[in-house]
């Protein structure tokens, strides 16, 4: 379980939530609201805004995400050529300089969203159009110092402008349809202006009217966002055929009605949070949408995100030693479980070759008892034993003649004088036949008779013989078998005692 807690900072109070994430599962623990008019200074609305979200779980929560205001961070849409993809961040640094009055590095921050990638032809070497949030760097560490001051914690986050808003759309299923969908969190003096598709944001912009009566009221927002609607449009993007309100702007008495008939286009409340948010938590539906930038901000800060973090660069968040040393029993705890797991795994290892050594003792005392007649589970043992029945070592399995030998001394016995001819030759398994021509039959039995000779050769005989066909010469087929003394493997038959031996004993 772990708790994240998520700051909304506006220019009258300010708003805190606590999300407690679990097994994949979100849950609102606590949401609570500071009023600058009450507590005098920001700071001191960041602190009782936390204390009174989280109370004692405040030195507990995982991380802080808050959010910087869209009047101090630009945005920008930018089209670059699709070879650079893999050097996007260093491309748009270039491109941003061209477009601020400053230089990037050293000043400034930003963060990035691929929105659309057209793939390259034989024709364009394709593009990448990419939406920034950038702010000043002096900026971004003002407000990680004012909520250091405050809850002497550091934010892991920082939010750039409308896009703090954008992390909702993992738990509101109305931001992730198909057509454009528009959000506009209403402020007292400015107003966060963002297009969904699909869930990805195609487009944001922070407006300076709000619904206070100093910035215009209702229908000077509306003047601004049929503007920026228009401005949308001219930049080839599709308008929203629907626009979700939310903050504390989005509860005064007709603000939609009036948005809606000025705009002449639906306008309706941020639909609740799905059903973790809304039925674990004892808070009314219009409560949430109030609060949505602060359950942004708060589930922004595990899981896939849709929002942007100024935090980059040289304001990296990096946890320091006292998060760790915090977080020693946790440590220490997974350590422990990490070697008893270790342990197990190796005792369940030697449990199960001890029980496949036992099987095979056993086999082997079976099968030594009906081959040597001794049954032993020494392996050694039996393996000498065997070696001693056996009668030594196992002979050469070379043969002492084959083929060749007998091709050789076929042509020795054979007199020069003699006119011979080998039709075939043929040796299998060690037993040879030979297929030849000779001019008479006592050719051939002379020379089976001086085969004979050989101790190699047993059993030498003329089995068929024929005249050649229109000839006067003489076939014959030699047949013997090509079995060598030393060939014979010799064994030692154990001797058994007679009857009368038997008795004498």
């Amino acid at each position: 379980m772990s708790l994240w807690l998520g700051i909304d900072i506006g220019s009258s109070s300010v708003k805190a939530a606590l999300v407690r994430s679990q097994r994949q599962r979100t849950m609102l623990e606590a949401i609570s609201v500071a009023e600058l008019a009450d507590w005098g200074s920001v700071e001191d609305c960041v602190r009782m805004a936390a204390e009174g979200c989280c109370g004692e779980n405040l030195k507990r929560v995982e991380g802080i995400s808050v959010g910087l205001e869209g009047t101090r961070t630009a945005v920008h849409i930018l089209t670059v050529p699709g070879d650079v993809e893999k050097q996007m961040g260093d491309v748009l640094m270039f491109e941003l300089e061209a477009q601020l009055p400053f230089a990037l590095m050293g000043n400034a921050v930003f963060d990035y969203r691929i929105l659309k990638v057209v793939p390259p032809s034989d024709t364009d070497e394709g593009s990448v159009t990419a939406i920034t949030a950038i702010a000043r760097i002096d900026e971004v560490t003002a407000q990680i110092e004012l909520v250091k001051s405050a809850l002497g914690v550091e934010p892991e986050r920082v939010g750039a402008g409308p896009f703090s808003i954008a992390s909702l759309v993992a738990h509101v299923p109305e931001l992730a349809v198909d057509g454009p969908v528009g959000v506009i969190d209403i402020g007292g003096h400015s107003s966060d202006f963002i297009v969904f598709e699909k869930g990805n944001v195609t487009f944001a912009r922070t407006l300076t009217s709000g619904i206070a009566k100093e910035s215009g009221g209702p229908h000077r927002l509306a003047r601004d966002v049929k503007n920026t609607i228009a401005s949308l449009k001219s930049r080839g993007g599709s308008p929203p055929k629907i626009i979700y309100i939310c903050g504390g702007g989005s509860y005064v008495s007709g603000v939609h009605v009036a948005l809606s008939d000025d705009l002449d286009l639906l306008v309706e409340l941020l639909p609740t949070p799905t059903q973790d948010f809304s039925n674990t938590s004892p808070f009314e539906d219009y409560e949430l949408t109030r609060y949505a930038k602060a359950l942004s901000l708060a589930v922004s800060l595990y899981g896939r995100t849709a929002g942007m973090n100024l935090r980059r660069g040289e304001l990296r968040f990096s946890r320091g030693f006292d998060w760790i040393r915090e977080r020693v029993p946790q440590i220490a705890g997974l350590a422990a479980l990490f070697i008893v797991s270790f342990l197990f795994a190796g005792w369940s290892q030697i449990f199960l070759f001890n029980r496949e050594l036992v099987g095979l003792q056993g086999a082997l005392q079976k099968v030594s008892a009906e081959v040597i007649g001794e049954a032993t589970t020494d392996p050694d043992k039996a393996r000498q034993a065997l070696a001693a029945q056996q009668g030594g070592t196992d002979e050469n399995p070379m043969p002492h003649a084959d083929a060749f030998d007998v091709m050789v001394r076929l042509s020795e016995v054979v007199p020069s004088s003699m006119t011979h001819d080998v039709e075939e030759l043929d040796v299998q398994k060690s037993h040879v036949t030979i297929h030849g021509i000779v001019d008479t039959i006592p050719d051939a039995q002379s020379i089976a008779q001086s085969l004979r000779s050989e101790p190699c050769f047993s059993d030498v005989r003329i089995s068929r013989t024929s005249a050649v066909v229109g000839g006067e010469r003489q076939k014959y087929m030699m047949e013997f078998d090509l079995r060598c003394p030393e060939d014979q493997k010799q064994k030692k038959v154990a001797k058994k005692p007679s009857a009368s031996e038997g008795d004498d004993k």
